[in-house]
């Protein structure tokens, strides 16, 4: 049995591509130095790193210094704890630390491995070992195993067996440690098959955790898609199937190119040089790379502009890029891997599918090694052939390296092929695999090459916390959303949609609106409308008529059109809706652009579809669809609507034994607005609890699940402070408001109906309205009692924040307009989007004896847009001169610089049609970011 000796001289094994071990030696401290000794060190160390990763030193070196230093560190504590005394224990790094890649926080994970279990004496020692190495700061994980016992482990979990592969011995037995590695590297132990199903079931749950993509604001570079751990695969797969040493072994074989294999270095390079930096911003094993760190992170790594975010996203598009690469080569390696295992069987499944392509297992392969060299056209065909095929599983390895290498035969020729042209259209217009070729064709760089804008827009940040994929990224999720409204699931989770584009006449060209919606972002001007004019010639240049390019150009012109509505504007009104109605014009634009509003919201973040927006949109879907049947030159009057609601909400009534007369006359206190804002089903909720109610019932409080959240209805005297008392209990509660309607009636009590979803926690997505939040019967009870004095209700609201709105804080924006009819002034609040500012603006306005009749909030990330109607305490507009005395106080108060009154007459105007430039309304509000 032969041991290391500890005092060898160092010796570096590492090469270029992270495939090696380092054996290093003394690091000048004696064995029984105190323990401030090495902590010194330790310190020293660290210091003089930083500063040479700050001078912008190769991070490589680096972390390769870093891992020496700890090999020095655990051999000197092996021979200080007497370990090697006859122990049989070997001491050898796994993990990270054992491919010697130690950022700055990085784990130390450690083996000891002894062909029998430890006495009690050995046991006190290790103990002792480890208790010395935590007491250094140093974060170690660590085991004691036989080899048996990891041959056992690396069988159950193929976590265990690769981090055993990346082993190497530091100091001890070295007999232990090669019987482990035999145990552990035996085919028997795991099959070519079983590691390729396990390693890749393994990747695809990563991936999935990250919602498939690398092109996340706040990525996760070790974990994510084209992360550390997918380079690292790799080199698994390379070490197991293909016996290499490194990637140069790999070049060799032809396995890869030499290109290909210096992109791939550079791209892990560039991953751990964002890795190092984190660690060191963060003081801890950061992975992500989350908002608050992205700006110091571009500034340490030399990028322009870092007090603008254009230094940022900078940053964001070489990261974009490199994980890209990684994923790419990843593909392309696992594939081989695949094909490798089918190869060796004596049977192979070979079909051929046409001139130019073969199915090789299932996967799809060209039949001549020069086949683009020959027909360019084929880099667009073989997608078409995979839509055509929906059982070919996928591209061989092969041909994607094929496909990456020929991308220069993509030039203005290419683009300017008639048949090519109509064969991108037929992928198009495909009835399936839409989005699965567009997304390989935009994986392997093939629809960036075709389509220069949408090349424009790849790795494309937008600096907020609404969208939270690239630019590139987030089109294509659209484009799934939509075609999945074909799928039978989609008749499930969205029967509406499923029957609305079913009766589409040409859904192909949805598709179009939906790949080309945000083309032109990142542009000057507004991207809707620069887009629409590359979607238009899009469609003319791929022989789409007039009437097509016409639709699809106004699609994208409008995308945004419908939500705004919904969201911002009181779609209760019908002069809103025939506004609307007239800007779709018929119900073919309609259900068009029904469809694209909800793709895109879908596809902009998972938080932002939700049961409110459902409704609001397909609420608006609807009463507009009812103005276009009866006639743009005969829009539904308000009198038309409210004697429609009347007749339903007595019908109601008397359903359920309640005398007509009597609420209608109740209705009468509350004016014709209460019938125009209210369906018949809240009409008849409010009016059967408040007849009976008696004067101690009052305050009344009410509460029922409702569609698109919880429903408050809330009957009380009318006094100061209510409405921000409400607010302020309910979000005391964690819950949002979404909207209210506050009535006031003649007889000296208020109705405040109101709509309420259950807020999230910092970190959680939003929880859903029918669960998670307080019960009915808790919010019911805090109401009552908080509204019988509302002006003694605590004003401060202790909820804590998301953590990133701290880096997307926007000054406050307060305008004023007068509503068409002159009863109120519209006041719309733009601000950051946090806990209690309804609450506070309530508190404001409440103290400035300004009454709330309606309120519509609305949020976009971290940005909150609210809209309210308001009046002086005697309900009645204000002028010019106590709007903007009102307008410097809020603003001072809620946090802006600019203090200049911003005060319109205009009446309401919708974005939705084309008008000339006029004065911004509160139905339009200044957009400074383009959103979704």
């Amino acid at each position: 049995m032969r041991d290391i000796d500890a005092k060898n001289e160092s010796i570096s094994t590492v090469n270029d591509d992270g495939i090696g071990g380092i054996r290093s030696g003394d690091i000048g401290i004696g064995e029984d130095a105190p323990i401030e000794s090495f902590r010194k060190r330790l310190k020293n160390e660290r210091d003089a790193i930083e500063k040479r990763f700050a001078s912008g030193e190769d991070v490589a070196a680096l972390i390769e210094e870093r891992s020496l230093l700890v090999d020095g560190l655990l051999r000197i504590a092996w021979r200080r704890f007497d370990l090697d005394e006859g122990s049989g224990l070997a001491l050898s790094a796994i993990g990270g630390y054992g491919r010697s890649e130690m950022h700055p926080f990085s784990d130390i994970d450690i083996l000891l491995v002894g062909r029998r279990e430890p006495d009690a004496p050995q046991a006190e020692r290790i103990k002792n070992f480890l208790a010395f190495l935590w007491s250094l700061g140093l974060s170690v994980g660590s085991c004691v195993r036989t080899p048996h016992q990891c041959a056992q482990e690396a069988a159950r979990d193929i976590t265990v067996a690769t981090s055993l592969m990346d082993g190497r011995l530091i100091c001890g037995n070295e007999r232990a440690f090669e019987e482990m590695r035999r145990a552990t590297g035996s085919k028997r132990l795991l099959s070519d098959k079983k590691f390729h199903t396990e390693i890749g079931i393994r990747q695809d749950l990563r991936h999935h955790h990250f919602h498939d993509t690398a092109h996340n604001l706040e990525p996760n570079i070790k974990e994510g898609p084209g992360g550390l751990r997918d380079f690292q695969t790799i080199v698994w797969v390379a070490r197991r199937y293909f016996s290499a040493n490194g990637l140069g072994d790999l070049v060799k074989s032809g396995l890869i190119g030499q290109a290909e294999e210096a992109s791939l270095v550079a791209a892990r390079n560039f991953l751990w040089r964002i890795r190092f930096g984190l660690h060191l911003i963060a003081l801890r094993a950061e992975e992500r790379l989350l908002f608050e760190h992205q700006r110091s992170l571009a500034k340490t790594l030399g990028f322009a502009d870092q007090d603008h975010p254009s230094g940022i996203e900078s940053l964001m598009k070489v990261y974009y890029r490199s994980a890209g690469e990684i994923s790419r080569l990843n593909e392309i390696l696992l594939a081989h891997f695949r094909e490798g295992i089918s190869d060796s069987r004596a049977f192979r499944r070979i079909r051929r599918i046409c001139e130019r392509f073969r199915s090789v297992d299932g996967y799809l392969d060209v039949r001549f090694e020069d086949v683009f060299e020959r027909s360019p056209r084929a880099l667009m065909d073989i997608f078409l052939v995979m839509q055509r095929h929906p059982q070919i599983k996928g591209i061989r390895a092969s041909t994607i390296r094929l496909i990456r290498a020929r991308l220069h035969l993509i030039d203005d020729r290419f683009r300017d092929d008639p048949d090519i042209k109509k064969d991108f259209v037929e992928i198009l217009r495909g009835p399936n695999g839409v989005y699965r070729a567009l997304q390989q064709m935009h994986r392997y760089g093939i629809l960036g090459a075709y389509l220069p804008a949408f090349g424009q827009i790849s790795g494309l940040t937008q600096h907020n916390l609404l969208h939270i994929y690239t630019v590139d990224e987030h089109s294509l999720f659209v484009v799934r959303n939509i075609v999945r409204f074909a799928d039978p699931e989609s008749h499930r989770l969205f029967p509406h949609c499923a029957e609305i584009f079913a009766r589409l006449p040409k859904p192909e060209l949805l598709v179009v609106a939906g790949l080309f919606h945000d083309i032109a972002k990142g542009r000057k001007g507004d991207h809707s409308e620069a887009g629409a004019i590359i979607a238009y010639e899009f469609c003319k240049e791929h022989f789409f008529d007039r009437a097509d390019c016409d639709l699809v150009a106004w699609l994208v012109r409008q995308h945004l059109s419908m939500s705004l509505t919904a969201q911002r504007r009181d779609i209760s009104d019908p002069e809103v809706v025939a506004e609307f109605a007239r800007a779709v014009k018929d119900r073919i634009r309609l259900d068009y652009l029904y469809l694209l509003t909800i793709a895109d919201i879908r596809g902009t973040n998972p938080e932002a579809w939700n049961d409110w927006r459902r409704t609001l949109l397909h609420d608006l879907y609807l009463a507009t669809l009812r103005a276009l049947m009866r006639g743009l030159d005969s829009p539904v009057e308000q009198a038309d609507l409210i004697r429609e609601t009347r007749t339903e909400a007595c019908r109601l009534v008397l359903d359920q034994g309640i005398d007509p007369t009597q609420a209608q006359a109740l209705w009468e206190n509350f004016g014709q607005d209460y019938l125009l804002r209210h369906s018949a089903d809240e009409i008849c909720w409010h009016t059967r609890h408040i007849l009976p109610a008696k004067a101690e019932d009052i305050p009344l409080v009410l509460v029922r699940a409702g569609r698109g959240g919880t429903e408050i209805f809330v009957y009380a005297r009318d006094q100061e402070f209510l409405f921000a008392a409400t607010v302020s209990i309910l979000e005391r509660l964690s819950l949002t408001v979404l909207s209210s309607r506050i009535m006031t009636g003649n007889h000296g009590l208020t109705l405040d109906s109101l709509t309420v979803v259950p807020a999230s926690a910092p970190g959680e997505k939003p929880r859903s309205a029918k669960g998670d939040g307080p019960t009915h019967e808790e919010i019911q009870r805090a109401l009552q009692r908080g509204l019988r004095n509302p002006a003694k209700t605590p004003r401060a609201i202790q909820r804590i924040s998301r953590r990133q709105l701290r880096y997307f804080t926007l000054p406050a924006e307060i305008d004023f307009t007068r509503d068409a009819a002159g009863r109120y002034t519209l006041m719309q609040v733009i601000a950051t989007d946090l806990p209690g500012l309804l609450a506070r603006i309530g508190w404001l306005l409440a103290d400035a004896e300004v009454r709330i009749q309606q309120a519509k909030i609305a949020s976009f990330g971290e940005r909150a847009e609210d809209i309210f109607h308001i009046t002086d305490k005697d309900n009645r507009p204000f002028d010019d001169v106590r709007l903007k005395s009102l307008h410097q106080s809020l603003c001072l108060a809620l946090g802006s610089g600019d203090e200049q009154g911003t005060i319109h007459s205009s009446s309401r105007r919708s974005r939705a049609g084309k008008t000339p430039p006029r004065p911004r309304s509160v139905s339009e509000p200044r957009h400074r970011h383009n959103r979704d």
